[in-house]
């Protein structure tokens, strides 16, 4: 990672308070490049905490862009860290009403020459997206990373709840939520805005879970209606790659992707896999649509991404395609009954049961990294095809259509569905998957129960993926009806039966002469801004990040997940932040009943000189029965140890769908 000695232009920094309309003030840091010409300006507008949270981020990028002639200015939302109010309803109008009373504020000022560009990672990029759909005036520019265009998919799965995401990212949110602001900040008046914050707070997870469909509760105003030109970066490892391909697919305002093999964060990290120039190129951005320079941005891919190429000394190699849909990608159907022949099933065996243990999934990969896929494989039915005698190298999303019926009673049940590169050795690794809740068949907006003794088609998209299968390899297309913990188990035990004869594998195959003739796809090495002085304290007892528990006796499988350590970061200006999480998932092997998620989530600040020191804890316990969800959330903050607030909940929540 490089760090500059010297900009172009010399930078100063400043806290700052920006009023609302009615009255409450969001807390801001500003940093400007030295110069009496006004300037285009970067605006980061997100629900996180500036003041601890996202310092290190924020000192890495921000100056960066000051230096190179732009006012960077990164703003929390209404009740988060330091801003004054309350957090508004998740998907609510609060946010993107006060993002366009900033942008007012932003475009007025003198140093500010009118032309903003919005900047945003996770939900920081989905509220840059909503807020450039409001269509103000001054958003000349977007650069989204990691976003998402669909709330309902970011915490169901085919209609499915996503088990491993849902519970955890809403416990990580209302612990968030619920932190204090910096008495340095805003001074005495700091207990009775915490106060007020957490008597207003409601547990993320009930709203979310009470809305299995795609009901009005995850409405909202149509993407589309962006005219700035957009910036939509991803990575393969995590989430945001497909929301990168839809904005490609539907925006008419110029849309460009880059979609490496990250997992979410900045592509200047490098998590893993090869890190890029990612400042530079967003400058490049910045200055063809803020400043109206030359610098070929427009002339680039429309898309740009990592094509995975396990076996090989690189893993992989960059590659463009001018425009998306790629006109050198093209749809190829499979026909399952050849795979069927080369695994020696007999023809008239019409149906193949697919009924897996309930740890299926167990195995999946996690954080981005691959698992050998063996064990997984051996839990579902698989397809084979031949080995490859030539390359295959995929980009976009595959998909399914399956012929289905369930055994004699049964009404309800899910599928999931892998694909995966099968080296000459034996070796599954990874390469994709997706699911249906059958209830969902029909829409995400619909629960039908499956009729009796009823043969449907059903179909499904399995997310996207750029990969390359070597000569002599196979491709596996592997069924399995459970996934724990990717999506909450469906009641019935009995599986699904497939008709193979009538199923169909279609895979987005990219041309192999697809780059001849084109220039490489290059990128500047990393840079940054240098890092701020931090100190960190490990923790006490570190544990593994990841732990799978079988206990043979019982037939139960855990999953122990460590995020967060406990270890403490003391920033620049002397504030103390430790943050620890642990996740646990079980299930009976034979029960999906048995289902269950406990999530713990804590943040402790400290300023010792002031003898400051709070801690908030958010704690999650999810179960089901054959007709309801059981939701228990407890929220508890603590000052100079002695407990300041507490509060239980508890929810029965009909299992309407997911």
């Amino acid at each position: 990672m490089h760090h500059p000695a010297s900009y172009p232009h010399q930078v100063t920094r400043a806290d700052v308070r920006i009023p609302l309309p009615d009255g409450a003030e969001l807390s801001g840091r500003l940093w400007r490049p030295v110069t009496k010409q006004p300037v285009p300006a970067v605006l980061e507008y997100c629900a996180d905490r500036l003041g601890d949270a996202t310092v290190e981020r924020d000192t890495q990028r921000h100056p960066w862009y000051a230096g190179h002639g732009y006012a960077s200015l990164r703003v929390d939302a209404r009740g988060w860290g330091s801003s004054g109010g309350v957090p508004g309803p998740e998907g609510g109008e609060t946010e993107p009403a006060d993002g366009l009373a900033v942008l007012d504020w932003l475009a007025a000022q003198p140093w500010c020459d009118g032309r903003i560009g919005l900047l945003g990672l996770g939900d920081g990029a989905t509220t840059a997206l909503r807020l450039a759909a409001q269509g103000p005036a001054a958003v000349a520019a977007v650069v989204a990373v990691c976003p998402s265009d669909d709330r309902y998919g970011d915490h169901y799965l085919g209609g499915s709840v996503r088990a491993a995401e849902l519970p955890a990212a809403a416990t990580a949110r209302l612990a968030a939520a619920a932190c204090p602001p910096d008495p340095v900040r805003v001074g005495e008046d700091w207990r009775r805005q915490w106060l007020e914050r957490l008597a207003e707070l409601q547990p993320p997870l009930h709203g979310r879970l009470a809305h299995q469909t795609r009901d009005a509760f995850w409405a909202e105003a149509p993407l589309t209606a962006i005219t700035a030109p957009v910036l939509a970066v991803a990575g393969w490892a995590g989430p945001g790659a497909d929301t990168v391909l839809r904005l490609l697919e539907r925006l008419t305002a110029p849309a460009f992707g880059i979609i490496g093999p990250w997992r979410p964060g900045y592509p200047d990290q490098g998590d893993p896999g090869p890190a890029i120039g990612f400042l530079q190129e967003t400058l490049r951005w910045w200055d063809h649509w803020l400043r109206r320079q030359d610098t070929g941005m427009p002339a680039e891919p429309r898309l740009r991404s990592w094509l995975a190429t396990p076996g090989e000394r690189d893993a992989g190699r960059w590659i463009g395609d001018e425009s998306w849909p790629s006109d050198d990608v093209r749809e190829i159907h499979y026909d399952l009954t050849e795979a069927l022949r080369t695994a020696g099933t007999p023809a008239g065996e019409r149906f193949v049961t697919v009924r897996s243990p309930q740890q299926t999934g167990a195995d999946a990969p996690w954080h981005g990294r691959p698992v050998d896929q063996r064990a997984e494989d051996g839990r579902s039915v698989c397809f084979d095809s031949a080995p490859l005698s030539e390359p295959l190298v995929l980009l976009g999303r595959p998909a399914v259509r399956l012929r289905v019926r369930l055994p004699g009673g049964v009404t309800g049940g899910q599928l999931a569905a892998r694909l995966c590169d099968v080296a000459p050795d034996g070796s599954s690794v990874p390469i994709t998957r997706g699911a249906l809740n059958l209830a969902a068949r029909r829409g995400t907006d619909l629960a039908v129960a499956w009729p009796p003794d009823a043969v449907e088609e059903v179909a499904f998209d399995l997310a996207a993926t750029g990969h390359a299968l070597a000569v002599g390899h196979r491709l596996r297309l592997a069924l399995s009806s459970a996934y724990w913990p990717l999506v909450w188990p469906q009641p019935a035990t009995q599986g699904v039966l497939v008709d193979p004869g009538h199923g169909m594998l279609t895979l987005p195959v990219r041309h192999l002469a697809a780059d001849v003739g084109r220039p490489p796809v290059v990128f500047a090495e990393p840079e940054q801004a240098a890092p701020p002085p931090v100190r960190r304290t490990s923790p006490v007892a570190p544990r593994p990040e990841r732990v799978l528990k079988q206990f043979t006796a019982t037939g139960q499988w855990r999953i122990e997940l460590a995020p967060h350590q406990g270890g403490a970061v003391t920033l620049p200006d002397g504030l103390v932040r430790a943050e620890e999480a642990r996740e646990y998932y079980r299930i009976q092997q034979h029960d999906p009943l048995a289902a269950a998620v406990h999530c713990d989530w804590s943040i402790r600040l400290e300023r010792p000189e002031l003898g400051w020191d709070v801690t908030v804890r958010a704690g999650t316990e999810l179960d089901c029965d054959a007709d309801a969800f059981t939701a228990r959330s407890r929220l508890t903050a603590w000052e100079g140890g002695a407990v300041l607030f507490e509060r239980d909940w508890e929810r029965r929540i009909p299992r309407t769908g997911g």
